[in-house]
């Protein structure tokens, strides 16, 4: 049996290999000077505002209008629970203006290549909302409208339990009259 010599030997080595690492993630062994770091890479893509999803805007705008609701750009972070394709998918997040409910009205409208891909999307997402996984996202008395224009899918959800007033419903019935609507099991 080896003698307390070795063990001691094995602990000193330890404890100056910790020193090290720890000296060099302080920076003492850093080159001088900044060190520019990569952009943070975000869990989401970036919001995207191309031409069919300005037109897509455009119409859910006017359908919102004739409601009596305005849209404008959020000022707080949003992403709603997504499916797997929605997820990847880029993305841009408007607000219906909701007067007794400034915090929901959330509208996301994610673009596809084509408009199979897109058709393909908002099926796995109606299969994903109706489901466990995607089901225990949202509150039990959560509408969902998942709507396609051309190669963009527009996404709005409310719960009227979580809202004080009528409005996010209102909105979800003028979103019906934009593009093809998909049915989400229940």
């Amino acid at each position: 049996m080896p003698g307390p010599r070795p063990v001691v030997n094995a602990v000193r080595l330890a404890a100056l290999s910790v020193t090290m690492i720890a000296v060099v993630a302080c920076g003492i062994a850093a080159p001088q000077g900044s060190v520019i770091l990569p952009p943070r890479q975000t869990p989401a893509p970036e919001p995207t505002v191309t031409a069919a999803v300005a037109q897509t805007r455009l119409q859910v705008a006017g359908a919102l209008a004739t409601a009596g609701f305005q849209l404008t750009e959020p000022t707080v972070p949003f992403r709603p629970p997504e499916s797997p394709r929605l997820a990847a998918a880029p993305r841009a997040v408007f607000q219906a203006v909701l007067p007794n409910d400034p915090v929901h009205g959330y509208i996301v409208v994610y673009e596809f290549t084509d408009t199979a891909t897109t058709a393909i999307a908002a099926r796995e997402m109606a299969g994903y909302l109706g489901t466990g996984p995607g089901r225990i996202q949202f509150p039990n008395d959560a509408n969902h409208v998942l709507r396609q224009v051309g190669t963009t899918l527009i996404f709005y959800s409310w719960s009227q339990a979580n809202s004080p007033g009528p409005e996010g419903a209102a909105v979800g019935v003028a979103l019906t009259s934009v593009g093809q609507g998909f049915d989400i099991p229940r």
